[in-house]
């Protein structure tokens, strides 16, 4: 059999290729944040962005049911994309914020806690005592790593940490969307869609805010390549990666991205974390594994359980 053929091995293939693209997003929007405005980078990056999508798109998909699906999906296409659009800007504010991206990785894993209180009040999904504990731990996790020792409970936490909780919280709101159109809308449509908001979000803010359209030649550099990772790369993968894979998979192998990450902040800007961040962001991980598998876990108790019930009757 072809190994192509293998929905498997596409998951895996999806899912690997985002993860190694969601962590050089990291990268490559710190060092242009570090020269320009939230509004000049969002300008530029999805502007781009778009170019690629487009491309894309029309390679891949007909004109025609381009129409059909806008027209049958608009309102959540809508949705998705104004969620997302107040969840990347949260994001970028964050990775422009702390100084180290490696750590706005880290701080990132809190997501799926908010995914699984929205799918429990949203899609009356039931958590067990494995997921609690995951969530327990991506928490503590979270606190270790944003911690700075301060006595003023206003200054416990480092700066940026407030935006990594809105970004979270609004890509998590995203996701329950995507859940159910998934299926249905093309996964080149919806980069396209999302990155066409935001866009045009930031075109607005440029030209209100007076803010200028000339970047340095190292700014454009980095603004050129992470357009093509960040806008449609990883986000396509990762909408694919659904389509072939359990997203508990999905969620655990995108959470080790921190460290990928953390290996790129240190070869780009000589830079790493402090212990006890590296030391959190591993908790994290770690709640997050026991998080995304704790469903199967206890089915596999069960499995067990019957088995062994039905040996003890024979």
């Amino acid at each position: 059999m072809n190994l192509w053929e293998s929905e498997r091995f596409r998951g895996y293939f999806f899912v690997t290729i985002a993860t190694l693209a969601n962590a050089s997003v990291f990268i490559f929007s710190k060092a242009a944040l570090n020269e320009l405005h939230l509004a000049q980078f969002g300008f530029y990056w999805f502007g781009m962005g778009i170019i690629w999508n487009v491309i894309y798109t029309a390679n891949t998909c007909k004109w025609t049911s381009v129409k059909h699906f806008f027209r049958h999906s608009y309102g959540i296409l809508a949705g998705v994309a104004l969620l997302e659009l107040v969840g990347v800007t949260s994001f970028f504010a964050a990775i422009k914020t702390i100084e180290n991206p490696s750590v706005t990785s880290f701080l990132g894993n809190i997501g799926p806690i908010f995914v699984t209180i929205l799918g429990i009040s949203f899609l009356r999904e039931r958590f067990n005592i494995w997921e609690g504990f995951g969530m327990f731990l991506i928490l503590i996790g979270a606190f270790v790593i944003s911690y700075k020792k301060q006595t003023a409970l206003s200054d416990i936490f480092i700066d940026g940490t407030q935006y990594v909780l809105i970004a979270s919280l609004f890509f998590a709101l995203a996701s329950i969307l995507v859940r159910k159109t998934a299926k249905n809308v093309p996964p080149a449509l919806m980069s396209l869609n999302r990155v066409f908001y935001i866009f045009t979000f930031a075109t607005v803010m440029l030209l209100t805010q007076g803010y200028s359209f000339n970047v340095s030649s190292f700014a454009f550099l980095n603004l050129a390549i992470g357009s093509i990772i960040g806008p449609f790369l990883t986000v396509f993968t990762t909408f694919s990666a659904f389509k072939y894979m359990e997203a508990s998979r999905v969620s655990i192998i995108k959470s080790t991205k921190g460290f990928v990450v953390l290996i790129g902040a240190y070869v780009y800007f000589g830079s790493l974390p402090m212990e006890h961040q590296i030391i959190g962001g591993v908790i994290t991980i770690i709640g997050i594994i026991l998080l995304s598998t704790g469903k199967q876990k206890i089915a596999q108790y069960s499995i067990n359980k019957i088995k062994h019930f039905r040996v003890e009757r024979r």
